[in-house]
């Protein structure tokens, strides 16, 4: 059953890779996969030996709630912030920022969301900060293959910006807040790996991208906004951007969960904009309310989200991702190529658990705090998964919302996010080089 798991993980990702060959959506294909092999990890529960095992304290059912409930915080943290930048868009917020932005030049357009991506990535986190590019770019761009080269980018930049900031990936909190490494080394030792990761992938991209972008024939939907006051739409604008800020501080000052932080915004939101639209006719107020932006929201991508959460978890506690790291480990050894694999395996594999199992290897006294290793891991975890599009959050939500194909991204962003990657690696080997 245990090699019967690896086998069903892997058909099952080939099927989410040919979505489009086989005409079955991923998330159904997802889902499939988790549900299947949970149930040979069952089946097999005695086969399996011991030692081969990442579990287990209160055995496979109380493993199962223990992941769902971190993979629940990821869903319900996604579901809020897909409702605040749908709430915004409603409410035209985002025609005020995209009427700010005047130039058609594709390179000079492309190398300004990038950096814009990029900080706000490290200020918010990549997940959120993708599924608000992903909107700007839907009212930037309409040429598809445009907007698909645009949306690489922006995984790039969003997955390097995570990288460098404590708070900007999910993985540099873990290792943050399990001591690996502090706020202030971590800045200092990534930022300038990080934005190599991004450069070199923009530079090539933005020197290919010649012409102007064609202006976008006005759409249906922008009548349904005419209705909507200035003042209302700089209210949603910038409240909704405040409760996406406010996630990091709530996290940082309660130690709750973010997902809590997330909900309490789309609250408040929700109860402002109920009371702004009160005196408004039915067909205005029914339009703007959050239950008509809840049908907006890609319910398939939370599901195949979802899915591929859960597959994973059942490797991870079946002990196949431990098998893989202590193999690693032991015909590998060099820290320097352990990461540099664990990036690449965390464009195929969740980067949490991969970071997990690391920091399950090795403690603090085999590598000290701000270590090489440590630092290295944030870098190589963080930005790796841009390899593959559903190697990280970034890339699963904008794949989603944008509808990306797999084997798009894997021809035409693929190569430039591993020039990248290994540029950033080559970079950080420098740095420790010379200091």
């Amino acid at each position: 059953m245990y090699i019967a798991m690896a086998i069903v993980f892997v058909l099952g990702f080939a099927a989410i890779i040919f979505e489009h060959k086989i005409h079955i959506n991923k998330a159904a294909s997802a889902l499939f996969t988790a549900v299947v092999c949970w149930v040979l990890f069952v089946l097999g529960e005695h086969s399996i030996l011991p030692e081969s095992v990442g579990l287990i304290t209160g055995g496979i059912e109380s493993d199962l709630m223990h992941h769902l409930g971190e993979i629940g915080g990821i869903l319900f943290f996604l579901l809020g912030a897909m409702t605040i930048v749908e709430l915004i868009d409603a409410h035209s917020g985002f025609s005020l920022i995209t009427q700010k932005i005047t130039t058609t030049k594709k390179s000079k357009l492309l190398v300004t969301l990038a950096i814009i991506t990029f900080f706000m990535s490290a200020a918010l986190d990549n997940l959120t900060t993708s599924i608000i590019m992903a909107a700007l770019l839907r009212k930037l761009i309409h040429e598809k293959n445009d907007l698909w080269i645009f949306s690489g980018i922006v995984i790039i930049a969003a997955n390097a910006g995570g990288a460098w900031s404590p708070i900007g990936d999910v993985t540099t909190i873990m290792l943050w807040v399990g001591g690996q490494v502090t706020a202030a080394n971590i800045v200092l030792k990534l930022l300038l790996p990080s934005m190599v990761c991004l450069a070199v992938p923009l530079t090539i991209v933005a020197m290919r991208m010649k012409g102007n972008l064609a202006v976008a024939p006005e759409s249906g939907k922008n009548s349904e906004h005419a209705q909507i006051e200035l003042r209302e739409q700089k209210l949603v604008l910038f409240m909704g951007l405040g409760a996406l800020l406010f996630v990091p501080i709530f996290k940082t000052t309660t130690h709750l969960p973010p997902f809590l932080g997330m909900l309490f915004g789309l609250s408040i939101l929700w109860g402002v904009t109920e009371f702004l639209h009160k005196r408004k006719v039915e067909s205005t107020r029914k339009q703007l309310s959050i239950s008509a932006v809840l049908e907006k929201v890609d319910t398939p991508s939370i599901l195949f989200f979802l899915g591929i959460l859960l597959a994973v978890a059942a490797l991870q506690s079946a002990g196949h991702l431990t098998q893989l790291a202590q193999f690693q480990d032991t015909h590998i050894g060099n820290v320097w190529a352990i990461n540099v694999i664990v990036g690449f395996l965390s464009s195929i594999i969740d980067n949490v658990p991969l970071v997990a199992g690391s920091i399950g290897m090795y403690d603090l006294s085999a590598y000290p705090q701000d270590n090489v290793f440590w630092e290295l891991l944030a870098y190589c975890a963080g930005t790796g998964g841009s390899c593959l599009i559903i190697g990280s959050a970034a890339g699963v939500a904008i794949m989603g919302i944008l509808k990306i194909d797999f084997i798009w991204y894997l021809k035409k962003i693929t190569p430039l996010a591993i020039i990248g990657y290994l540029s950033g690696v080559a970079t950080f080997w420098l740095i420790n080089l010379i200091f």
